[in-house]
């Protein structure tokens, strides 16, 4: 692993990986050979694979970030903020450092933790932490934990330090228990913690704004065991602290948890509840159907029983697989159950585009006719354009005579990566910037927040407008800037969209005058990810 210079710099690790791509671009052995070494979709090809993936900036970043021993060149810039921002103040630089160890729910603020970068910074300054016992317990350092038990045993139920955090909630909610380095030692810390007599039901408030580490919510506890088993959800401090008597039933851990079974399993055998937590709809945004499967055979065991056909509607309309519906129907989920607006789960499933979720279905409830417009949304959703002008050619009022709640499928099958049926929907008409989805937005908008760069081209040479609003009161542009920087979809290319955007009237943008690095469009300032902001800055 290479090390980086005492006072790192980020645009000269910007410059790197700009060399470096230059590198891969000319078929440098040596670049190529650094991609095969770092980046995990290079590992193991040959030259000529590798030259023939067409790798990017965000790829080259990713690979100087490895090579540097972190997981993402995202890893490596907090990292590298927060060493360069270190001052002489012992309360900002720790502070700082704590911001790294918790989330924003914890520490203030709208950021992940980030535990490789809090390490990072930690093994460059070890003294950081000495003589206070709660950073000690954000680390797991049981020896000044046991001493400051020792000084005074009432501590270990008293919120205190910068962040004004119960031991216990400091050792459960942070990061760090993600690197092997530090699991084991916090384990210990939260055994010592409950042997030495930490309420296992320790909370605080959650500091998520508008709420703030200064003004706390006062609506939002989070518990210790929501650290444990919604934030980190790690099987084995859940453990613990379910063992000790932690409240399973704390309105947060279970619905957080779905993305480890195991955690939930743990959960759910100590007493908690699915109803009331909404965790079997929340279970339908993951496709897990392991976690379904933990939640069908606990939710038998509830009084009454888990009603599975309400989620069996949203299954659908998140997409669901057959595997989804068939564990849910064997969970004794109604086929015939009905939406608001008196839809069966067959004609939902159509509506969606999941031709092979309403033939199981069917086969449940037998055949259900379908109205012209049913039929016409199904064929559209499904990507049968053909079917769809068969249509149309006796109805040529369609879609425009649709009633909303059928026009927002452009966007709702958008959201749901539906390529297909939103390409055959919009070369047979339909209304191209007609909202809907979770966030009330555009077909466009959420293509982008996809990272979706071919949807999100096709879209704009149709007559998509980059200035449409969402819900949350922003247009395009804004969801390239968070989209690019949280990358919710694991392959996402937002700097494919930016080129799409740009080609089709988005203005490129102009450096901030103050210099915070970043990019004023159209009068507002706006933060993008590295390789598209270079891109907006550009003038080739």
């Amino acid at each position: 692993m290479k090390r980086l210079p005492d006072h790192p710099n980020l645009d000269q690790l910007k410059k790197q990986a700009k060399d470096l791509l230059s590198g891969y671009r000319r078929n440098d052995p040596d670049a190529l050979a650094r991609f095969r070494d770092a980046l995990p979709l290079a590992a193991g090809r040959d030259d000529a694979a590798i030259a023939a993936l067409g790798l990017r900036l965000h790829d080259a970043q990713s690979c100087i970030a490895r090579e540097y021993g972190f997981a993402s060149w995202t890893e490596l810039g907090t990292y590298v903020a927060a060493r360069r921002a270190f001052s002489t103040d012992r309360a900002t630089l720790v502070l700082n450092w704590l911001r790294l160890v918790y989330p924003g729910d914890i520490a203030g603020g709208t950021s992940r933790a980030s535990p490789a970068a809090a390490a990072r910074l930690l093994e460059d300054q070890p003294e950081l932490t000495a003589g206070d016992p709660w950073l000690a317990c954000a680390i797991g350092d049981t020896v000044a934990i046991a001493a400051a038990v020792n000084r005074d045993p009432g501590w270990v139920n008293r919120p205190g330090g910068q962040l004004n955090l119960p031991p216990l909630v400091a050792v459960t909610h942070s990061g760090l228990v993600r690197l092997p380095a530090y699991r084991d030692r916090l384990h210990a810390a939260a055994k010592l913690l409950l042997d030495a007599g930490a309420d296992p039901d320790q909370s605080v408030w959650s500091r998520w704004p508008p709420a703030s580490l200064a003004e706390p919510s006062t609506e939002h506890r989070l518990s210790a065991l929501y650290g444990a088993a919604g934030q980190n959800r790690d099987p084995q401090m859940t453990r613990l602290l379910l063992d000790a008597g932690a409240d399973p039933n704390d309105n947060e851990s279970l619905y957080h948890s779905l993305e480890s079974p195991d955690v939930t399993r743990l959960l759910l055998a100590a007493g908690a509840r699915i109803e009331g937590t909404n965790a079997n709809y929340r279970v339908f945004d993951l496709d897990n159907l392991e976690s379904l499967r933990v939640l069908i055979d606990f939710g038998k065991r509830e009084q009454p029983p888990i009603d599975w056909s309400l989620p069996l509607l949203f299954a659908i309309r998140r997409g669901r697989s057959v595997a989804h519906v068939e564990a849910l129907l064997a969970a004794g989920a109604d086929p015939r159950v009905r939406s608001r607006d008196d839809t069966s789960a067959y004609g939902l499933a159509l509506r969606y585009g999941l031709t092979d979720v309403a033939d199981l279905l069917r086969r449940e409830t037998g055949a259900e006719p379908l109205s012209e417009e049913e039929s016409f949304v199904a064929a559209c959703a499904a990507g049968d354009e053909d079917e769809a002008r068969r249509i149309q050619a006796g109805r040529p009022d369609l879609p425009a005579s649709l009633p909303e709640a059928r026009l927002k499928m452009l966007p709702e099958l958008a959201a749901n990566g539906r390529d297909a049926a939103v390409r055959a929907m919009v070369r047979v008409g339909w209304p191209i910037e007609v909202k809907g989805g979770d966030w009330g937005a555009s077909a466009l908008n959420l293509a982008v927040f996809r990272g979706d760069a071919g949807l999100a081209r096709f879209l704009l040479e149709q007559g998509a407008d980059w200035r449409s609003q969402h819900g949350f009161g922003d247009n395009v542009c804004g969801t390239l800037s968070w989209a690019s920087n949280n990358e919710p979809e694991p392959d996402g290319d937002w700097l494919g969209c930016a080129e799409a955007l740009v080609a089709h009237g988005m203005p490129r943008g102009e450096p901030d005058p103050e210099g915070s690095g970043d990019v004023v469009i159209d009068g507002k300032r706006r933060r993008f990810s590295d390789d598209v902001a270079e891109f907006l800055l550009s003038r080739t």
